[in-house]
């Protein structure tokens, strides 16, 4: 499994035939882009299917409405590549929820040719295509209050890592935490549904071993934090 994360810039990515088994492709995307994989972000919003128009509709900040759609035109591009196809007839499901089986589980390509991960968070974007179910999942630094925000949600362990650090040293193993059990979270399906307790993930600087996934660290510009999992076969 590869952790090197490739850069999609305003040309069109050379992709080839999709990863297979734990193979797996990252990809990362500055959102503030003008030029995505060939496409302007201006028009981004025509490239996307109802369901993602809709959404992008109902962010109220222009910030968080442009990383939407700028996140999710990468996907259909790099996505395209791999299927061969234009970005905006690739055609995006839902898998069965593991929860409760409702259609709203992990996104997934019609066909089920890849398996992919999205994450975005303030200018970044992480995108992550393997033969097995993946996740990714990419984090800004979050300020001093969210430690103190979020310690009662985390698995015990982890919440007396961060309590036991310098208080400087809180913020940033917060979001190497968070970026690690979303990235697992987003690999099962299974999201938030059930809390953030599990699976426990670690704080320290090398993540800790999760049954039957390849979690890892990935490569982040400053002030951000990124994970990805990858179902172990």
């Amino acid at each position: 499994m590869s952790e090197y994360v490739s850069q999609l810039d305003g040309a069109a990515p050379l992709t080839g035939p999709p990863p297979a088994g734990s193979a797996v492709a990252v990809w990362s995307l500055d959102t503030t882009r003008e030029l995505i994989g060939g496409h302007g972000a201006a028009g981004a919003a025509a490239l996307l299917d109802t369901a993602e128009q809709e959404r992008a509709a109902r962010l109220l900040r222009p910030a968080d409405r442009r990383s939407y759609l700028a996140s999710h035109l990468g996907l259909r591009v790099l996505l395209g590549g791999y299927l061969g196809l234009p970005p905006e007839k690739v055609v995006l499901v839902r898998e069965d929820c593991p929860c409760c089986g409702g259609p709203h589980g992990r996104p997934a390509v019609a066909g089920g040719a890849v398996h992919f991960s999205l994450s975005h968070s303030d200018d970044m974007a992480y995108f992550a295509f393997a033969g097995v179910p993946v996740g990714v999942d990419v984090e800004g630094v979050p300020g001093a209050a969210a430690v103190a925000d979020v310690l009662s949600s985390l698995h015990p362990a982890e919440a007396a890592e961060l309590t036991a650090l310098p208080e400087a040293e809180q913020q940033v193993a917060l979001a190497r935490v968070w970026a690690r059990k979303e990235a697992c979270l987003k690999g099962t399906g299974v999201g938030v549904a059930l809390g953030l307790a599990e699976p426990y993930v670690g704080s320290a600087p090398a993540p800790a071993a999760v049954p039957g996934w390849t979690l890892s660290d990935l490569p982040a510009p400053p002030a951000y934090a990124a994970a990805l999992a990858v179902r172990a076969t």
